[in-house]
């Protein structure tokens, strides 16, 4: 999971805002030009917090029934639940809040690891690079504390991810809230 109200769990599609209005004057690029750092920690808490959802396309929902060997409607029906008129991947209440169900904190003390890394929905895959985290370092810093992401603002350099590759997932994420709205319609 991913909100605006702390955690990496959205109770709504990401906003879509153009990853190059940032606030910066006509030229100089993004905020973000200069890359920003972030290296996942595998701490859990972009997939878990207050109750929220995580959306996806009908793609990726048989991408994930097939990773885990089921037919499509057997996977919709045990993982996901309906929220509004869209489905979302369920949660489960844990001592850490709503985890989201493919969050496996068993296998390796000490890290959060999800069950289907490989076929995690963009909204999962995308996590921290959201519009509504880049729209300005101030959003950016809120996100980090919120969460909390101990990963974001991470000073290695071996963790700095350039400015191109945070808009590709800017684009990616802007893309795939798209194709939801348009699977809604």
């Amino acid at each position: 999971p991913a909100p605006p109200r702390g955690t990496g769990m959205s109770d709504r599609p990401h906003q879509s805002h153009d990853p190059a209005a940032t606030g910066e004057p006509s030229g100089t690029g993004p905020w973000f030009r200069d890359g920003l750092g972030f290296r996942c920690t595998s701490c859990g808490n972009c997939c878990t917090g207050p109750p929220g959802a995580v959306w996806f396309e009908r793609a990726e929902s048989e991408a994930m029934a097939k990773a885990l060997e089921l037919d499509h409607e057997t996977f919709l029906r045990t993982y996901t639940r309906r929220v509004g008129g869209r489905r979302s991947l369920r949660e489960r209440h844990t001592r850490h809040g709503f985890d989201c169900i493919f969050l496996d904190r068993e296998s390796r003390p000490g890290k959060a690891l999800c069950r289907i890394y490989r076929e995690r929905p963009s909204q999962c895959r995308t996590w921290p690079f959201w519009s509504e985290n880049m729209s300005s370092p101030e959003d950016w810093e809120r996100a980090r504390e919120q969460t909390p992401c101990p990963g974001m603002g991470c000073s290695d350099p071996d963790a700095l991810i350039p400015a191109e590759t945070i808009v590709e997932r800017l684009r990616e994420s802007r893309e795939a809230d798209r194709r939801l709205a348009e699977q809604d319609a």
